[in-house]
């Protein structure tokens, strides 16, 4: 599949997950991905066995995100532990990136999504047209929504929440960094919680890996407020 890199990637968006939550690739196997990524955590397992608990990772810079930073490198599994890349992986020619989380001491398989990406450096390059982000309202300290009809969007652009099917909205950093806003996401997981494992000052992004194979790529910190409500989580509170 031939990877697209325009403005459309917004509309192709809109269609990512709303079905079997697997891409529809041109030669790709339609294999829902749950199989996809138990097959390359059973070669993950076993790799890590043979290298005396190395894992099979791409080297990423050391203040990279953790829920991307932890590449699977395919290269090392192919043929030896998996007959082929899988399908529906970047590497292959699909739309997720597959990573590890928890790489110290559980490493587990999770993808994501790479058409975000893609959102995200559209965004970007109608910014550097600008001399200033417009910026629209102050969401938490140093994050605020844009406004997307002053980038030239008809539109404000989305992605499809792999967790709720929700459209997730873009944020911007006072640094000019754009990220996807859970915070939707965490409202619905919360609400229908007993109880919160996690106090006020705590990264509780953890909650959205717990139950699925994706992670919230693309995402700032989050923690919750008096209320037990999920808010962003920023230095003061850190």
């Amino acid at each position: 599949m031939k990877r697209i890199f325009s403005c459309c990637m917004v509309i192709c968006l809109s269609l990512l997950l709303s079905g079997c939550l697997y891409p529809e690739t041109e030669g790709a196997e339609r294999i829902p991905y749950e199989e996809q990524v138990q097959q390359v955590q059973e070669a993950i397992n076993q790799y890590r066995e043979d290298n005396d608990g190395i894992l099979p990772i791409k080297n990423k810079e050391a203040d990279t995100d953790i829920y991307i930073k932890y590449l699977i490198d395919f290269k090392r599994l192919v043929p030896m532990y998996l007959p082929e890349t899988p399908a529906n992986a970047f590497e292959n020619g699909g739309v997720f990136q597959y990573v590890i989380l928890d790489a110290e001491t559980n490493p587990t398989v999770k993808i994501f999504d790479l058409r975000i990406a893609e959102t995200i450096r559209d965004i970007k390059l109608r910014l550097a047209s600008k001399e200033y982000p417009p910026f629209k309202e102050r969401i938490a300290p140093n994050v605020f929504s844009l406004d997307f009809k002053d980038l030239g969007y008809k539109e404000d652009p989305t992605v499809i929440s792999p967790y709720t099917n929700q459209n997730l909205s873009f944020v911007i950093t006072g640094d000019g960094d754009i990220y996807v806003d859970y915070q939707s996401d965490l409202y619905t997981l919360i609400k229908d919680m007993e109880s919160i494992p996690f106090k006020q000052g705590d990264d509780i992004r953890l909650l959205l890996t717990e139950q699925s194979d994706f992670v919230p790529a693309y995402s700032l910190p989050y923690t919750i407020d008096d209320n037990g409500e999920p808010i962003f989580l920023t230095e003061k509170q850190n």
